[in-house]
């Protein structure tokens, strides 16, 4: 058995861990990072990136289609093995030779194999040749494995070999028919997508549609769908499932209605990968989240156990995982070093704005951005506030964006101290627009202060000053 030892080692080498060990490699510590499937993790080859490359093309023919002159150059639908192989581009074709190579040149080392914590600052990679390596951390090891599509109990789902959403956004053909358990991010963004792409689509959606976003939201991403053909099923609850001698899947609901798919995709949630990291060996339970203090220490792990990204379960979304990552990889080297940790609210050292301050693109027709409280959160939070909403398609560079733009913008006011705590755009191309919200929330910019920041015309950016205009001066 080998040993080896670092000042910092990473168990998961996603685009958290990786950002983890850049920080403390910059900071001037070394670094090791484990990784048992491809680095780059979920986000780089099932998830962020091959799922916006799977939209983004139905995105601009829609585009096209709603403006005059565009529309008519127009000949065709998608070409779905196109699209397909753009996608495989965007994953690399799931090869993570161009990632091995970035971390060679940050100087982090790679272990690839499973990795388990043994006892404190120690790791064990077991690697598929089944020989075990031991790695030492002076000063901290970081979990940072992510998470994985939660299957729920139904009876026969696990038989009927469901699609997680790395089948869903790795498939190398269009299933005729696709059905979808779960009403979130992951089920409406693939129905958008298969839908664009010839599937015909049925979503079962027991708690609505993107029932954690604002409602207006919901109801024009389901009226979106619905108009592209998807059967959007409202309350619809899966009771069990089965897959018959011919291949095609049939799913019985609560209520007695039954859906027939090719394919059936779960998308009602993620569970933590640390079911296999040695969780046991310092006191943890093995396949739980992980809490963490302000400074995403692990409580109860000891000072030198950390935990950045989904397995923290603070934010499940990958920016705030890389943001997470450097707030660790920081503080760990400020740690190390005998420098001053500034752990208070907005400092180097913590990460602050995952309390109130998330901005998040669902990439449906329309699309949805969003940062900071819905209207529903900030009452729950003990805010006083008031709601403010606009027609997104009232705006002159809406208009001139497409014909028929039709969207809605609100803002969450909070009143006591006049300052935005949340915004939510719906609409075609709001993605680029939720930036500025974010800079106000996080900067927390008086509305008084947000009246001198003039959006330019015609831009759909003005829309901006027609929410402060009926906020009131």
């Amino acid at each position: 058995m080998t040993t080896i030892e670092y000042d910092v080692v990473v168990i998961g080498a996603g685009p958290v861990g990786e950002n983890v060990a850049d920080r403390v490699v910059r900071g001037g510590l070394t670094a090791a990072i484990v990784e048992r499937e491809l680095v780059g993790g979920e986000c780089s080859y099932w998830a962020c990136m091959p799922t916006k490359a799977l939209l983004r093309s139905a995105s601009a023919l829609r585009a096209a289609r709603q403006l005059p002159g565009a529309r008519e150059a127009v000949t065709g639908d998608l070409d779905a093995a196109a699209v397909l192989g753009r996608r495989d581009s965007f994953a690399s074709h799931w090869q993570d030779d161009g990632q091995v190579s970035w971390l060679a040149s940050a100087g982090i080392a790679l272990h690839r194999g499973q990795g388990r914590i043994s006892s404190a600052r120690v790791v064990e990679v077991t690697g598929v040749d089944g020989v075990t390596t031991t790695l030492t951390a002076r000063h901290a090891v970081v979990v940072a494995t992510g998470s994985s599509a939660l299957l729920p109990d139904i009876p026969g789902l696990r038989e009927s070999a469901p699609w997680s959403s790395r089948e869903a956004a790795s498939a190398s053909s269009v299933p005729g028919r696709l059905a979808i358990i779960g009403g979130g991010v992951v089920a409406a963004e693939m129905a958008t997508a298969f839908a664009a792409l010839g599937s015909a689509v049925t979503v079962l959606a027991r708690d609505g549609l993107l029932p954690s976003a604002e409602p207006f939201a919901g109801e024009l991403v389901t009226e979106s769908l619905r108009e592209a053909g998807v059967s959007v099923r409202l309350g619809a609850e899966a009771v069990a499932v089965n897959r018959d001698d011919n291949g095609a899947v049939h799913i019985r609901t609560a209520s007695g209605e039954r859906v027939e798919a090719d394919e059936v995709l779960v998308a009602v949630g993620r569970t933590p990968n640390t079911q296999d990291i040695g969780l046991d060996r310092v006191g943890l339970a093995p396949g739980a989240w992980l809490t963490v203090d302000d400074t995403l220490r692990v409580v109860g792990g000891g000072e030198w156990l950390y935990a950045a990204g989904d397995v923290n379960r603070r934010v499940l979304l990958t920016h705030q995982g890389k943001y997470q990552a450097r707030a660790v990889g920081d503080v760990i080297v400020a740690r190390a070093t005998g420098q001053q940790v500034e752990d208070g609210r907005w400092g180097r050292h913590v990460a602050t704005a995952d309390e109130r301050a998330v901005p998040q693109v669902v990439f449906t027709d329309p699309e949805i951005a969003s940062v900071g409280l819905t209207a529903a959160a900030a009452e729950a939070a003990g805010l006083r506030i008031r709601v403010v909403d606009y027609d997104l398609g009232a705006v002159a560079g809406a208009s001139l964006h497409a014909d028929g733009y039709r969207g809605h913008a609100r803002m969450v006011v909070d009143e006591d101290r006049k300052v935005i705590v949340g915004l939510t755009l719906a609409g075609p191309d709001v993605a680029e627009l939720i930036h500025a919200a974010t800079i106000a929330i996080v900067g927390e910019v008086p509305l008084d202060r947000l009246w001198h920041a003039v959006p330019a015309y015609p831009t759909v950016s003005e829309v901006w000053l027609r929410l402060l205009e009926t906020y009131g001066r």
